[in-house]
């Protein structure tokens, strides 16, 4: 048995407030749930993106907690891709260079598929691809 998908990816941000705005305004995503100094959640197509404040997740739950979600977290910059078309990449450059987002990289694979490259406010990496770097 192997798993079909995944279902949540997260990314650990410095200003919950500031990271909302980037992926709700700048890439569009939709608010699922926000929980005040500790996460913001959004719906993205299948899957379900989780930001999270590092230093809140790192505290362990009261022993008797509804959701006895385990301690978790990570330090530095993440990284995270989201799937677009060739036709897509080239509209969220324009899009992003628009709201002064800079390009860090920009470039076809040597397997074919491009890929642009750039940072949220908390500095994570950020990627748009097309599937087929994967042969997807």
């Amino acid at each position: 048995m192997t798993p079909s998908a995944i279902l949540e990816s997260a990314l650990y941000v410095t200003d919950l407030d500031a990271a909302e705005a980037f992926y709700r305004d700048v890439l569009g995503l939709s608010l699922i749930a926000r929980v005040n100094g500790r996460h913001v959640f959004f719906r993205c197509g299948q899957g379900v993106l989780l930001l999270f404040n590092a230093e809140a997740t790192k505290i362990p739950p009261p022993p008797a907690a509804k959701l006895p979600v385990p301690p978790h977290g990570a330090a530095g910059q993440g990284h995270l891709c989201f799937s677009a078309s060739a036709e897509e990449i080239e509209r969220w450059k324009t899009r992003l260079e628009g709201q002064g987002i800079a390009i860090e990289a920009d470039f076809e694979w040597p397997n074919g598929g491009r890929s642009i490259y750039f940072r949220d406010p908390s500095g994570n990496s950020i990627e748009f691809a097309e599937p087929r770097i994967w042969g997807l």
